[in-house]
């Protein structure tokens, strides 16, 4: 199955369709969306192998993104970028999904695949974070 069949049957699954249903609800409660945090930060210890550094680096900054959203630090991200990383984020740390996590090697290729797509979507989004995120660094060190 190629990447882009896999994705349109996750996009269109029920699984994700509850994710995206819980989505807001994590985004307005800081404390669930802490923990979802810390779940997400977890699983992905297990996304080993090639070309898993820069997605497990990527999921970082979404952590990030989402902490300083949930601090009161971040605030211009748009809704639908919020609904949109929750909503994958609920997915990815989800054991049953279209490819259960439980499949050996292969359980984990939707839950990347949703993020790969995830960080296409929201790429302007995640790229002015980087920058505000930069700045805040910059701030801290030098104060």
């Amino acid at each position: 199955m190629s990447t882009e069949n896999l994705l349109t049957r996750v996009l269109k699954s029920v699984f994700f369709e509850k994710a995206t249903g819980k989505a807001g609800r994590y985004i307005k409660n800081s404390s669930r969306l802490f923990q979802l945090l810390k779940d997400v930060l977890t699983k992905s210890k297990s996304l080993r192998g090639e070309g898993m550094d820069g997605v497990r680096d990527r999921l970082n900054l979404l952590v990030r993104m989402l902490r300083a959203y949930a601090t009161g630090q971040y605030r211009t991200i748009p809704w639908k970028s919020l609904t949109r990383v929750a909503a994958v984020l609920l997915y990815f740390i989800s054991p049953i999904d279209v490819l259960p996590d439980i499949i050996p090697v292969v359980g984990l290729t939707d839950d990347v695949a949703l993020i790969m797509w995830l960080f296409s979507a929201i790429s302007d989004d995640l790229e002015a974070f980087r920058q505000w995120d930069k700045t805040q660094n910059t701030i801290q060190i030098e104060g």
